[in-house]
């Protein structure tokens, strides 16, 4: 398989075993039916793709203003938080809306997704790899 292919590949299914995951996830904790748990689910999926977009579209306009080039550790350290303290902040009000909870549970919510998504992600990428075989930059 090329690496455009192995790359479309793994972030399709990731993102759609993911919806699936935390959609049963909020249908366990919450009150709310699978249908509205599914649908949140596939909207903050579509949420966190928007945000991605917009995020490094800003992120990168200014690293180019920067002196400093490359991406260093502090750099990337703060990108990461930056980017998943946009998504918490606009998750946290969505969930609550749509759940019809207050802003503690929704965050209690949102916390619960994001330890889920770490181990998810570790058993989906090391899934993946099992059936696909490893990147060529892995092997």
């Amino acid at each position: 398989m090329t690496p455009g292919r192995r790359k479309i590949l793994y972030a399709v299914s990731f993102e759609t075993l993911g919806t699936l995951v935390a959609s049963v996830y909020l249908w366990l904790v919450s009150d709310a039916s699978a249908g509205s748990s599914l649908a949140l689910a596939i909207l903050t999926a579509t949420i966190a793709l928007c945000w991605s977009y917009a995020f490094n579209t800003l992120f990168e306009a200014w690293e180019a203003r920067q002196s400093v080039t490359g991406r260093s550790f502090a750099r990337r350290t703060a990108h990461a938080l930056l980017f998943e303290g946009g998504l918490v902040l606009i998750f946290i009000p969505v969930m609550a809306w749509w759940l019809q909870v207050g802003l503690l549970e929704a965050l209690a919510y949102e916390a619960g997704l994001i330890i889920l998504f770490i181990v998810y992600t570790w058993f989906f990428t090391w899934g993946f790899d099992l059936i696909f075989g490893l990147p060529a930059s892995a092997r």
